[in-house]
């Protein structure tokens, strides 16, 4: 699998509840903070659920 690091470019604030919680499941906390993850089904389409919020980068 391939890793890809992922920022969170926008608040959460106003967002939808399960949208809240998908960004704290992917490891972010707050804005511009970044995390790597595997690129695994799972969080593509935790990524998709968010994609107005973070911005998506292949390593």
């Amino acid at each position: 699998m391939s890793k890809v690091t992922i920022t969170l470019k926008k608040s959460v604030i106003g967002s939808k509840p399960d949208q809240v919680a998908t960004v704290k499941a992917l490891g972010l906390k707050k804005t511009n903070s970044s995390v790597e993850q595997e690129l695994t089904p799972q969080i593509k389409g935790m990524l998709h659920k968010v994609r107005h919020l973070v911005e998506v980068k292949e390593n």
